[in-house]
């Protein structure tokens, strides 16, 4: 069997079920006509789908086969608040029935990791080999830590190896990690007065969390320069100025390389709404809402992916498409369109191949070939919840060219192109590169042993520990 030819005749299928959640657009956790889309095609394709799982309505395991090796390959498929955007338009305007957008290709994700699985169970069928293959259903990456609390209930405990990939303007199998991140809630409470009349009998919840806020600004000169805090006013306190806010709140999101840093990092931001609790005769309840761990790169598999991806070839791009990404380009700004370059020169462009790439790539509409494979133990700055994964189970991923080139993340321009020829050939090619990659383990399971061995190797006397503290249930937005 052929699996690039088999996902080349059934193209249709996956490319429908892209654009068809790519309309839904629904944010984390809520995720269930999404969800239903991918669902229903794994078990008209003969999968078992155990749903709920981790006690979350929108996360389901679809599972084929039996025996070892048992390998995983990852989707996800939710959205992004307030992004919404006409797809195609090439000005920023709302589609009219839609409030949120994929910002991120999570559309694309969830389709071509599901038509990777399905063309996975076609190869080990037609060869009769013995195996297990498991779509995870992941919801809720985008703020949610939809795979941590996955992780922390055991669901990948048995994998041998896993697999994912992520859209992009690039095609990639860098190795790098990201950094970790606790994200949490600070409600203040205080007491309500009349603003004119009363004012010294009020306690302002407002003014603490203005006060919290200017405690970490100071705060972020004494963290290390790798450190992200980030932070959105969820709840001002209503919208009548001549009331002394009785509440209000502030969510936060702590980022650093390791979680003990960010640990660390978080526990003295809490002493800074404690302290601004106290400076306003307020009290402060802190809500844990999520964290993911780093990624740990596994260079096993990592090149095993670029090898396939070698492979396979890269899409060929028409005049018409490299048009289209063209007119996206223009409307980025200078530094936007020198964001990837900014990136890859800080990850792996000190290397003379890179630098080389970087120079024949850099005015190319839409990238057209595969980055030289580096293994970096750095980190890019961003986070994702794959990182709890690779602390259980060798992972790696992939990037592929699914949007114009320097196309930011989270923008408008995003969501536009995200329906686009590029956009679907960007993710057939990623379901090829993950189903070759797996099928790989399945002919020589010694590969997957030794990437093991490297995670062994990389972990030493540590081992996972679920950053959410039990109890602490995924919440959708607010």
């Amino acid at each position: 069997m052929d699996i690039c030819q088999w996902i080349d005749e059934n193209q249709s299928l996956f490319t429908q079920a892209t654009d068809k959640i790519w309309g839904f657009a629904e944010l984390k956790f809520e995720e269930h006509q999404s969800a239903k889309v991918l669902k229903d095609m794994l078990r008209i394709n003969g999968f078992a789908v155990q749903e709920g799982v981790a006690d979350i309505e929108t996360a389901f395991i679809a599972e084929y086969g039996s025996g070892e090796p048992i390998i995983g390959i990852l989707a996800e498929y939710d959205a992004l608040s307030q992004m919404s955007q006409k797809a195609d338009s090439l000005v920023k305007e709302k589609e009219s029935e839609m409030q949120n957008g994929h910002g991120c290709g999570h559309h694309l994700l969830g389709g071509a990791s599901t038509a990777a699985a399905i063309a996975v169970k076609e190869y080990l069928t037609d060869q009769n080999l013995s195996g297990t293959i498991r779509l995870y259903g992941c919801p809720g990456e985008e703020g949610g830590g939809g795979k941590t609390f996955m992780a922390r209930s055991g669901v990948f405990d048995d994998l041998d190896c896993a697999f994912t990939w992520h859209p992009s303007s690039m095609n990639q199998a860098a190795n790098v990690s990201t950094i970790a991140n606790i994200q949490a809630y600070f409600h203040f409470y205080g007491k309500s007065s009349h603003a004119a009349v009363s004012p010294h009998l009020g306690r302002s919840a407002l003014d603490a969390v203005e006060l919290m806020n200017v405690g970490v600004n100071y705060l972020r000169e004494h963290i290390i320069p790798e450190a992200r805090v980030h932070y959105a006013v969820t709840y001002t306190g209503g919208q009548s100025p001549n009331v002394v806010q009785a509440e209000s709140e502030v969510l936060y999101l702590i980022r650093a390389p390791h979680m003990n840093q960010v640990q660390e990092i978080y526990e003295r931001i809490i002493d800074i709404a404690n302290g601004a609790a106290l400076m306003t005769g307020t009290k402060v309840v802190v809500t844990f809402d999520k964290a993911c761990s780093d990624i740990i790169p596994n260079d096993t598999l990592g090149r095993v992916m670029y090898e396939k991806m070698k492979l396979v070839g890269v899409p060929e791009f028409t005049d018409e498409e490299k048009s289209y990404a063209s007119y996206y380009i223009n409307t980025f700004s200078a530094d936007e369109k020198d964001g990837n370059e900014q990136l890859l020169g800080a990850l792996g462009g000190s290397s003379q191949e890179m630098g080389r790439h970087m120079m024949l790539n850099r005015d190319k509409p839409l990238m057209d070939d595969v980055m030289p494979y580096f293994f970096l133990n750095a980190s890019m700055p961003g986070s994702s919840d794959v990182g709890d994964v690779s602390w259980i189970t060798p992972t790696t991923q992939c990037a592929t060219t699914c949007y114009a080139a320097s196309t930011p993340n989270h923008s408008w321009q995003l969501v536009a192109q995200g329906k686009s020829s590029i956009a679907h050939k960007g993710m057939l090619y990623a379901a090829k590169v993950m189903a070759l990659s797996a099928v790989e383990i399945y002919l020589h399971p010694e590969i997957a042993e030794n990437a093991k061995e490297e995670l062994k190797k990389h972990l030493g006397e540590k081992t996972y520990i679920s950053p959410i503290p039990a109890g602490i249930k995924p919440k959708p937005y607010q």
